[in-house]
């Protein structure tokens, strides 16, 4: 089985992803050191990326990597659950040298896992999409070089809100009162998922209401009332039987809105082309909508970066390498973000010249993830995401009462940034 892009975004996708493949093999003697590399003079370099699920990207990369002459760069395609096979190689000595990584953690970052590359941004940092960069930055270094950017979006289907007399929503008391008006016997007005939208949405309900997971000085970024209000109107969706529930297939799917089960669905970036093929141009996108006076429309950006293991005996050829992959050949970056399902590149340079992002909904995402865009900070732990996703999911289904919820939900945060914060 594979996996496509899609699932870098830590808003569950990943760990509901990795949970469903399982750990197929992490390390030992099919390192990828073994096999067949691209030719290039200079030492051997295992390169390791995850098992995409878009067709021609692996033959793209093992292209890239013959180009280079400089080393000899063996290409290793991993199915299974990535993250966690290379979590486990980068404690041996047979893992990769370069490597693609969601992340890296927090934890691979201090306890010495990986290579400090901001050397390797000199005079181009500043091309970089900034939200793609935070969470790959800390201690004022850069530990990975982000590769493309992901996003989540809210698609809607312009003819079924026109003939509702439903504008695009600009709030989310406006995306409440517009999901209900378009909800009839056939036709639901929106579509988060089969739970009803806590792994879809994530945290994002927080930034549409001008918080954060965790603020930049590393405390708790929603305790406070425009948390509980927020999350109080997705429950308002589910009990206005607005939301579509039980869907052939779950929102990263597209179908449920092409067929017309809903007019609107939380989707991503990369069924853009499958929708655009299915209903031409009767459709737009939009970021999740503001809520409250100091809120702002809010989408997750992510990226899977390129890294360097610290236990690579080639860290200096590998950093080269990398350097010149995915920031100097820029056409190979083009290339592996749209040629291969459709992405937004990282340089920012690139996505405004590219053709394909050029026009319609296409251009507005380019737009919106510099604009509305966050990642979430390496400091949102797995801990800390999941009693934060747990709440969200009794809060929409069941009523719960968001105050007391959340309050539960802040305690464990706290603990874990406190944890966090101390030195390893």
């Amino acid at each position: 089985m594979t996996i496509s892009r899609r699932t870098l975004l830590g808003t569950g996708a990943t760990a509901a992803t990795g949970a469903a493949l399982g750990l197929l093999t992490a390390c030992g003697s099919n390192t990828g050191r073994g096999d067949g590399g691209s030719g290039g003079d200079g030492p051997r370099l295992a390169q390791w990326y995850h098992q995409y699920g878009e067709p021609g990207t692996e033959q793209a990369v093992k292209r890239y990597a013959a180009a280079y002459d400089k080393a000899d760069v063996s290409v290793q395609w991993r199915p299974g659950n990535y993250d966690e096979q290379t979590a486990a190689a980068l404690l041996t000595d047979s893992g990769p040298d370069v490597f693609e990584v969601n992340g890296p953690s927090l934890d691979q970052i201090r306890r010495g896992q990986v290579v400090d590359l901001t050397d390797l941004f000199e005079g181009v940092k500043d091309d970089f999409n900034p939200v793609l960069l935070a969470p790959k930055t800390y201690d004022g270094k850069i530990w990975s070089i982000p590769q493309v950017a992901d996003m989540h979006l809210l698609y809607y289907r312009k003819s079924l809100l026109d003939d509702a007399g439903v504008r695009p929503p600009k709030t989310m008391d406006e995306l409440v009162d517009a999901a209900k008006a378009l909800t009839t016997k056939k036709v639901k007005g929106l579509f988060l998922g089969n739970d009803g939208g806590a792994g879809a949405l994530g945290v994002t309900p927080l930034y549409a209401a001008g918080l954060s997971s965790v603020t930049e000085d590393g405390e708790v970024g929603f305790d406070d009332p425009a948390a509980a209000r927020v999350l109080g109107k997705l429950h308002q969706l589910y009990a206005d039987k607005s939301l579509l529930l039980g869907a052939p297939a779950d929102w990263s799917d597209p179908s449920a809105f092409v067929q017309e089960l809903t007019a609107m669905q939380w989707c991503g970036l990369w069924a853009l082309p499958a929708v655009r093929k299915e209903l031409g141009d009767d459709f737009g996108v939009l970021a999740l909508p503001a809520d409250g006076a100091g809120g702002k429309p809010a989408l997750p950006v992510g990226s899977y970066g390129a890294a360097v293991s610290a236990r690579s005996d080639h860290k200096k050829e590998a950093k080269a390498f990398l350097k010149w992959l995915w920031i100097e050949r820029t056409e190979y970056q083009e290339d592996f973000a749209l040629s291969y399902g459709f992405h937004i590149p990282a340089r920012l340079s690139l996505a405004k010249k590219a053709d394909k992002l050029k026009e319609g909904p296409a251009a507005d995402a380019v737009r919106y993830s510099t604009e509305y865009g966050y990642a979430e900070p390496l400091l949102w732990t797995p801990a800390a995401r999941t009693a934060y996703q747990d709440a969200l999911s009794r809060i929409i289904k069941s009523g719960a009462n968001p105050e007391s919820q959340l309050k539960s939900v802040v305690r464990t945060v706290r603990a874990e940034l406190d944890r966090a914060k101390k030195k390893p």
